[in-house]
């Protein structure tokens, strides 16, 4: 019998770039998770996007199935319209956070994942409370370093 689980992921940053955080809610039958983190300078898009990792990276048993509910266009159609296959032939060329988009196919390719955008505030419980949870890390829990944003943003500081 296969393993299924049901999340719900959101990301926050106070200010593009600032403190930002990400919130996630997983189910598994009776059972429940919640996580979250902060850090210090990160980007919207980015949270969007660790948010789901940290979901994939968390699963015990390949192969799971697991249905993932995002607010965030962003990752919700690089991964169901295929974009993100194509970036990654092309090397992630010019296209904004490479790392994580890394770690996230190696996760990804682990389990059996399906995507589903959702409409943020839209009162959704569990969209409502991962919204709460990445907000709350990023205004008051942001100690964590999200060392690809600061990597990223030295390597183009100094193309100019």
């Amino acid at each position: 019998m296969a393993h299924q689980v049901i999340a719900y992921t959101d990301g926050a940053s106070r200010g593009n770039p600032g403190p930002g955080g990400y919130g996630a809610v997983l189910i598994s039958g009776n059972n429940r998770k919640e996580l979250s983190e902060g850090f210090i300078k990160t980007t919207n898009n980015r949270m969007e996007l660790l948010s789901v990792i940290k979901v994939l990276e968390i699963l015990k048993y390949p192969g799971t199935l697991v249905t993932i509910y995002s607010d965030s266009k962003y990752v919700v159609d690089a991964v169901e319209k295929g974009w993100v296959f194509g970036w990654e032939k092309k090397s992630f060329a010019k296209k904004a956070n490479p790392d994580l988009w890394k770690r996230f196919l190696a996760a990804y390719r682990k389990h059996k994942v399906k995507l589903v955008w959702v409409k943020g505030h839209a009162g959704i419980k569990e969209n409502e409370r991962c919204d709460f949870l990445a907000t709350d890390a990023a205004l008051n829990r942001a100690t964590s370093k999200d060392h690809g944003f600061e990597e990223n943003s030295e390597n183009d500081a100094a193309l100019f």
